[in-house]
This record gives structure tokens, sequence and C-alpha cells, in this order.
């Protein structure tokens, strides 16, 4: 569960960033009021999630998953062109995301 929690958190990460761009500082009520709420409920979201992946991984698959998200809506809205480097590059923060998700949450325990 924490997983998909920490996924819908970065996934309104992507949303209040989106709206902050469109909030023109603060100026813009629609904009402005999605920011102010997506921002608080992604973060909620998050500080539930650290309670049960370390830190060092939540925060990077966070970002990373949020980036990712938020340069691909800019593609496919039009605000970002769509580049065989941009698609490049975000699978490989993608990659680097599930490589995280793969490796287990603690280090194996020596051998005696």
């Amino acid at each position: 569960m924490p997983w998909i929690v920490l996924f819908v958190s970065a996934t309104l990460e992507t949303v209040w960033a989106t709206a902050l761009g469109a909030s023109d500082g603060f100026t813009e009520l629609g904009p402005t009021l999605l920011f102010a709420v997506t921002i608080a409920i992604s973060l909620v979201a998050f500080a539930y999630v650290l309670k049960h992946i370390p830190i060092s991984t939540a925060y990077a698959v966070w970002t990373g998953t949020g980036a990712a998200l938020t340069v691909l809506w800019g593609m496919a809205t039009g605000a970002e062109p769509v580049t065989v480097l941009r698609l490049v590059f975000i699978a490989g923060i993608v990659g680097c995301v599930v490589g995280l998700k793969l490796l287990p949450a603690r280090p194996p325990a020596p051998r005696a």
C-alpha cells in the first residue's frame, strides 16, 4: 500500500507543479486553489509513505516520478516539444525509479 500511495503522491506533485505554473504568481484563483489543495494532499500522503519506505528511496521515487510525469504532461499538452532525446531521458528516469522499487528495502545481513 505505501508504494501505491507514493505513486499517487507523485502524480499529485505533477498536478500541483502544473497548477503552480498556471497560477501566474498566485494571481489566478483556480490554479492557485488547485495548487494549494494538491500540494497539501501530496505532502500528507508523502509523510505517510515515509513511515514505511526509507526517505532516500521514497524521495528519489517521488521526485523522479513527479518530474517525468510533469514533462510528459507538458509534451501531451503541447507546452513542451516531443523529441527523441526527451523521451530517452524520461525513460532513464523511469528506469531508475523502477530499479529503486526492485531493490530490497534493507541490505542483507552480513554472514558470520
